[in-house]
């Protein structure tokens, strides 16, 4: 009965991991929140790494979602065409070295210090703030300056990288903080939507294999089965979410999201006052 109850949680924290991996709102502040109503009964150090190896199903959607646009050996393009989708690559390890560099280094001393109720409440809020203040910034919503993928600098790239490092503090959101950052250097928000996509892939492998180093690589069966359904539950999720966002934010801009974080960083908040939320 034990094991059953588990797996419903798995699955749970897989929906959960699969929509908001992607919604500018964080994902582990999401699965951190699940996890105080619900705790995996499982050991700590699984339970951490859990976390964030589960996120490798959501990226793997985003490859299979735009596998044409990212494969460079695809015959169906022509030589050119070829060339552009190793320069995309090449923009995209640009971008992602600084979280890399910095993750490899702070990765330990975040989750010590900032893996905390009262953190995921704060940036639950002012990262929602922020949205609804770019988004209403009437100067920001005069031509973009960057309307394609191609029109992304190495030097656009290494910035968004360097906003993308802001994700390192729990409950930033990853996608959040970049496209905060490439909105404020005048990115037409479906392009820094989908560059914050690429970016995800080369740091989610990275922070995902750096995570399954440290945990080792001995499992039980219960474990093996847990993380694995989560990964598919988060595929199948993201599927539909990330197919979903690209369509929103056509005609919709992102302070909806910015109103969503607010509202839950006051609810963390009053959570954590009462001591329902209490943390790791």
């Amino acid at each position: 009965m034990n094991g059953i109850i588990e797996l419903v949680k798995v699955i749970i924290l897989g929906i959960v991991e699969g929509i908001t991996e992607w919604l500018p709102i964080s994902s582990t502040g999401h699965m951190r929140l699940v996890d105080a109503f619900m705790p995996l009964q499982l050991e700590k150090a699984f339970t951490d790494m859990f976390f964030v190896v589960i996120q490798l199903g959501a990226i793997l959607a985003v490859m299979v979602v735009f596998f044409h646009k990212l494969n460079p050996l695809s015959p169906s393009k022509s030589a050119a065409e070829k060339k552009n989708t190793w320069i995309l690559w090449s923009k995209v390890i640009v971008a992602t070295m600084p979280a890399f560099v910095l993750g490899f280094l702070l990765d330990d001393l975040m989750d010590q210090y900032f893996d905390k109720p009262w953190v995921y409440a704060i940036t639950f809020t002012v990262y929602g703030l922020a949205f609804i203040w770019v988004e209403s910034d009437k100067r920001k919503s005069k031509a973009s300056r960057i309307n394609s993928l191609e029109a992304i600098s190495y030097k656009d790239a290494a910035l968004m990288g360097l906003w993308q490092c802001l994700a390192l503090v729990p409950g930033t959101s990853r996608s959040g903080a970049t496209i905060i950052g490439a909105l404020l250097m005048g990115t037409k928000r479906y392009v820094a939507t989908e560059f914050s996509f690429f970016m995800s892939i080369p740091v989610m492998f990275g922070a995902s294999f750096l995570k399954l180093v440290k945990f080792g690589f001995h499992y039980t069966a219960a474990e093996a089965t847990y993380l694995i359904l989560g990964m598919l539950i988060a595929f199948g999720v993201s599927l539909l979410v990330i197919n979903f966002l690209l369509g929103y934010i056509k005609k919709h801009d992102f302070k909806v999201f910015g109103y969503y974080r607010v509202a839950l960083g006051i609810l963390v908040a009053v959570l954590y006052l009462l001591g329902v939320f209490k943390g790791k």
